[in-house]
């Protein structure tokens, strides 16, 4: 939002109705407490003018190759404070293979040079007021050279060899080895294989009974296999051992990756970790915030020599006969192959094989947090920080595994479509946040947190053209999510002596030697200012979702969150989407929250959380004890929605015998049912879904739009909403209208600090609220009733004269370079082959002329391809780093002829693209397009 006295004409107009307004307490069941509104108020206020730093946003700060000198360390400290940053991840990382070292030693983790570093990064953070976390090992997942064999990620893969019947076959045990080679992403050099099980199947199968078990040649050289008549199938397991690398681990935490199965394993290499650093450094808690655990990338991780004895005693029956039967061949990162192998089973033995898949996940979902996600939470404890962790990925319950962590964290992508698009078909299209980033502050929520920290701008495909308003977009996509806590990606460690553009691992190019860094600041209060007051309140959701988790453990397995290789159903993701686009909010939940949930006056409540509606995505397999509490939710008068079916089947072989779950037996039509699934229009598909129930949002917003979103949050005696537009050149003028309850409406400026009175008018409780692209709008209802009235201004470009040419050029290039040109019209510099590689600061400069009386008041720029700082006879106005904003230049304008200088830094990722001899620039832009750059225009004077 831009309402600076010169820039405030970016707010656009608000028509209102009946205000005051508006007390949401009625609305999620909470009154605001009188007699604290004035205190409150006043402080709430006063966080978010001033945000203190633990608001602020992290940086992770890549340590690359921990090539670490004294000076250099306090140095980027300094150049993060001044930046608006507000603490470091510490996260030792690979040197990049294409980088110049400079001849600084790489430090070995752990070792006593490497810990003094650390000691001075410590120390001059707590010196500036930057909080520190830090990543546990280096890379993802850990893991290290140091590990024992037995400490080394486990896993029994399956392999299938069709045999003819009446044969006799001698199969060698290393010709079944190397038939079982998963193509993973990280190899280690030195894994262990192992024959774990050998079994011969008809390819026909109706009963278990009928497979042979050949275990008994575990351990020969040479397996014989007598193949009675007819088609079988070999099956056979193989153990693999150490099988991964970590993923750009740094000296002393590379190698394999640790065994998460193995509660052993996993305390010992924390205790490793903590032990040399508190010999050194002391209590761990006065040092840091948090420890940090990445992503669970296990390449299909999936045993412990303890499985079947676990299993047993969790299921109450024996895995091992149908082990071979319920592993899917393993691809890519661990994905499931979906090629045709194997024995074709009957239709009830397969669903037989269905449940005991849903078992296995199940425990292996136990297991891993029990044994890793506990451990972790618990070693954190005993050492006085904070757990943080991006608990998702295939071991992983994509919302209750998250619950017991301090600072659970999601991820936000930048993408070159956000902003552009935002597919109904493809779930994947527009969208900066992950598909895990709902489950993850959903799983926050539930436990009563409210910091919800996200990987943010991760950033591989477009690392030096992300502008800010590609920035903005995408963390304000975060925030909608339910985020209230960025860590950016990344901060690369790099000394100014590197060769231009320097070290660089991953990550959007936060950077001093951006051309946009002096502006960064910006967005760094922006999200600030916001998190200031999101991070003091709660999020708001009455509606659960429930999506299908058990029917695709069975069918599909686990997928790779947050990128599964498909999403089942496809609309899965999409359902949260439609249900705050249309003014409302919710929560996933899963089947063991439900079931722990109180039933009472038709809501289901979980801790904090209280929803009157619960979405069933698709989910054709339920619990019975599951079903039993929804039967509960229907007669106490809750809205159940079967999306697409009802559910008729349990998951697990345990409870098969109870048969079919009807959860719509004998329940009111007007409470329970079946509604189709949606194909396109969620919206309107959610909307039709409301009104058939009755089912209430917190806003009614009567146009609503697929790129325009919104978050409701409360704090006391305050309604609290962020609306966002996501849209990056087209605006929307949103109708709104919200509930009265006597409360003032405010609408607050994070860029500024600043915060104004909506202007009143008689009757009617509806607004429109304007929203440029890329623009967003904090509304503030609470009792404060006294200050500076709103402006309304003019919305969207200004209608007048086109500034169309000619224009005066100068070019400042990176290179140090600098050129002038005339342009007859504004160009886009990536079509002209002599503007095409530009990056660095373009000036552009044109004379306009102004009428005694009457004259000109607005400036719009139209599109701008990076940050656009404007003055006009030389005194500024603003500066245009997201949007398409309307600048009042009245103060500035005078009678007849005034200077209009407009100045742009561009992105730099057209310039590298260029720079064929430097090995960094080719790496991040060689595959890349050309991106728009300059000013496009059109300017317009009125």
């Amino acid at each position: 939002m831009h309402i600076d006295r010169r820039r405030f004409i970016k707010l656009g107009s608000l028509t209102a109705a009946g205000l005051p307004l508006i007390g949401m307490g009625s609305m999620a069941g909470m009154a605001g407490c009188k007699g604290e509104t004035a205190g409150s108020a006043a402080e709430r206020y006063r966080a978010f003018r001033d945000p203190d730093s633990r608001f602020r946003p992290f940086v992770r700060w890549w340590w690359n190759g921990d090539r670490l000198q004294e000076r250099e360390i306090l140095r980027e400290l300094d150049i993060l404070k001044a930046a608006g940053i507000g603490g470091v991840e510490i996260n030792p990382i690979r040197f990049p293979d294409e980088a110049d070292p400079l001849d600084i030693k790489s430090l070995e983790w752990l070792s006593d040079e490497w810990i003094a570093m650390l000691q001075v990064a410590l120390k001059g953070a707590k010196e500036k007021g930057l909080t520190c976390d830090m990543i546990v090992g280096s890379g993802w997942p850990y893991g290290g050279e140091f590990l024992s064999r037995e400490d080394q990620t486990q896993m029994i893969a399956l392999g299938t060899r069709n045999l003819k019947g009446g044969k006799t076959y001698r199969i060698s045990a290393k010709e079944l080895l190397d038939g079982v080679n998963p193509d993973f992403h990280s190899k280690y050099k030195d894994p262990l294989k192992a024959l774990a099980g050998l079994t011969l199947v008809p390819a026909s199968l109706k009963d278990i009974s009928a497979c042979t078990d050949l275990s008994g040649q575990l351990g020969q050289d040479e397996i014989t296999v007598e193949v009675p008549p007819g088609e079988h199938v070999l099956y056979y397991l193989v153990k693999l051992t150490g099988f991964m690398a970590v993923i750009n681990g740094a000296p002393g935490a590379g190698g394999p990756v640790l065994n998460h199965y193995s509660k052993p394993a996993v305390e010992k290499y924390l205790n490793r970790m903590s032990d040399r650093l508190k010999a050194r450094i002391g209590p761990l808690g006065n040092s840091f915030r948090a420890f940090f655990t990445d992503s669970f990338e296990l390449e299909g991780a999936n045993w412990c020599t303890d499985m079947f004895e676990e299993f047993r005693k969790r299921k109450g029956y024996d895995l091992a006969p149908y082990f071979p039967f319920i592993l899917f061949k393993t691809g890519e990162m661990g994905n499931a192959v979906r090629d045709d192998y194997g024995a074709k089973p009957s239709p009830e033995l397969q669903q037989t094989f269905d449940n005991v898949r849903y078992d296995f996940e199940d425990t292996r979902q136990q297991l891993f947090k029990e044994r890793f996600i506990d451990t972790f939470t618990d070693w954190c404890k005993k050492n006085g920080v904070k757990s943080r962790m991006q608990a998702y990925g295939r071991p992983c319950n994509p919302v209750e595994a998250g619950m017991d962590i301090d600072l659970p964290e999601c991820e936000t992508w930048m993408s070159s479509e956000v902003g552009k698009v935002f597919s109904d078909e493809d779930y994947r299209r527009g969208r900066a946040y992950t598909l895990n980033n709902k489950f993850v502050s959903s799983s926050a929520h539930l436990s009563g947190r409210r910091l919800i920290s996200c990987e943010e701008m991760t950033n591989t495909g477009m690392v030096f053209n992300a502008t800010l308003e590609n920035i903005k977009i995408t963390g304000d996509q975060s925030i909608l999510t339910g985020v209230t806590h960025s860590v950016l990606h990344g901060f690369n460690y790099s000394p100014l002596e590197a060769p231009f553009p320097g070290w660089i691992r991953y990550g959007t190019f936060f950077n001093e030697r951006n051309t946009w860094w002096p502006y960064f600041r910006k967005w760094s209060d922006y999200k600030a200012r916001l998190y200031a007051l999101l991070q003091q309140s709660e999020m708001q959701a009455d509606v659960a979702l429930l999506p299908p988790l058990a029917d695709l453990s069975m069918r599909f397995g686990f997928q790779r969150d947050p990128f599964p290789s498909f999403a089942y159903p496809p609309y899965v993701y999409q359902v949260w989407e439609a249900v705050h686009q249309d003014g409302g909010g919710c929560d996933y939940v899963t089947e063991r929250i439900l079931q722990q949930s109180s039933v009472k006056d038709g809501r289901l409540t979980y801790g904090t959380r209280s929803y009157k509606a619960l979405l069933l995505i698709d989910v054709e397999s339920l619990l019975p004890e599951t079903a039993d509490r929804l039967r509960q939710f229907v007669k106490a008068g809750g809205k159940l929605v079967c999306i697409g079916r009802a559910p008729q089947q349990t998951p697990s072989l345990q409870s098969s015998a109870r048969g079919a779950v009807d959860i719509l037996k004998d329940a009111d039509p007007a409470h329970a049912g079946i509604v189709p699934a949606p194909e396109k229009d969620f919206i309107s598909w959610y909307r039709g879904i409301r009104k058939r129930f009755g089912i209430s949002s917190y806003l009614d917003i009567s146009n609503p739009d697929r790129f325009v979103s919104q978050v409701y949050y409360r704090d006391k005696d305050a309604d609290i909403f962020f609306f966002s537009n996501y849209h990056a050149e087209k605006s929307h003028r949103l109708k709104t209208t919200f509930p009265v309850k006597g409360r003032k409406a405010w609408l607050w400026d994070p860029e500024t600090g600043q915060r104004f009175l909506f202007p009143a008018s008689s009757g009617g409780n509806t607004w429109e609220i304007p929203l440029g692209p890329a623009e967003s709008k904090l509304i503030v209802f609470d009792p404060q009733e006294k200050g500076e009235q709103l402006a309304v201004p003019p919305f969207g470009e200004a209608a007048g004269t086109a500034l169309d040419g000619p224009w005066k050029l100068t070019l400042h290039s990176i290179d140090g370079s600098v050129r002038s040109l005339t342009l007859d019209a504004l160009v886009d510099f990536s079509t002209r082959d002599e503007l095409k590689n530009f990056g660095g600061t373009a000036v552009y400069e044109q004379v306009f002329r102004s009428a005694e009386n009457g004259g000109v008041r607005y400036l719009s720029l139209g599109a701008v391809h990076g940050v656009a700082e404007i003055t006009i006879n030389g005194e500024p106005v603003g500066t245009q780093w997201y949007g398409r904003p309307v600048h009042d230049i009245s103060k500035q304008v005078k009678p007849g002829d005034n200077q209009l200088r407009i100045k742009l830094v561009t992105t730099l990722g057209n310039h590298l693209k260029s720079l064929t001899d430097n090995k960094v620039a080719q790496v991040w832009t060689r595959h890349q397009p050309l991106y728009p750059g300059g000013l496009t225009g059109p300017v317009r004077i009125s």
